[in-house]
């Protein structure tokens, strides 16, 4: 058995910019939950939010540990292995002649991986056939962007964060048409209306406040939450 243990790392931001957090989760050889943790980082890019799991993951992981590391972020990951050794090269600049974005944050990760057996492994967000862990982990980013607090095994938390209903497969190329073939909101009912169901898990809404297993929510924007906060949360454009 493979003693290389797994973990996910994720980043929020409410807006892109807007308020963000990151979150990341660790698990033992055969991907059981052992620990997680989450904060906030105020106003800032998910890309900002997305390095800054990964980096603080890293920090969690002592010397000479052997792990998988899963993200759903192809800019971080690519960051991290693929253009990493050209910006070096190039003085940190891009092929632009550019300085390179978050360059504190990628060296940081460079020093970091530099001292730990790291496998990246990309997999798909928000599929409720999904990776479990990076599920846990971006629920808990989310949460963090959202409430601004830090929260995880290390301040007291005895259960993992429990992820929203996800997508069961990938959204389709065309938004559903209503029945005058005007193109309608995903998520919404015939009518034009959202659609609200009963949460399976409990969760947090946009607005910052939980929601319980039972309680109804509806789709806001990319997340779910409660019907009541229909007109206060701002819809992707």
């Amino acid at each position: 058995m493979s003693d290389r243990i797994i973990a996910a790392c994720d980043g929020a931001a409410k807006g892109n910019p807007g308020p963000a957090g990151w979150a990341w989760v660790i698990a033992d050889a055969e991907g059981r939950p052992q620990r997680w943790e989450a904060g906030p980082l105020g106003r800032a890019t998910n890309n900002v939010g997305e390095l800054t799991a990964l980096r603080s993951l890293l920090e969690a992981l002592t010397p000479g540990t052997s792990v998988e590391v899963r993200m759903d972020s192809q800019y971080a990951m690519k960051a991290v292995t693929q253009w990493l050794p050209n910006w070096k090269r190039n003085g940190w600049k891009t092929a632009a002649g550019k300085p390179v974005a978050n360059q504190e944050l990628v060296r940081r990760i460079d020093a970091l991986l530099a001292e730990r057996d790291v496998e990246f492994r990309y997999v798909p967000a928000h599929r409720e056939d999904g990776d479990h862990l990076n599920a846990i982990a971006d629920q808990a980013a989310s949460d963090a962007a959202a409430t601004q607090q830090a929260a995880g095994t290390a301040l007291g938390a005895t259960h993992m964060p429990v992820p929203a209903p996800q997508r069961t497969a990938p959204a389709a190329r065309h938004k559903p048409r209503g029945a005058t073939g005007e193109r309608r909101p995903a998520g919404t009912a015939t009518g034009g209306a959202p659609r609200t169901i009963k949460a399976k898990y409990r969760g947090t809404c946009p607005c910052g406040r939980p929601y319980a297993a039972g309680d109804p929510i509806t789709k806001l924007d990319t997340r779910w939450g409660h019907p009541d906060c229909r007109a206060t949360v701002p819809v992707s454009p």
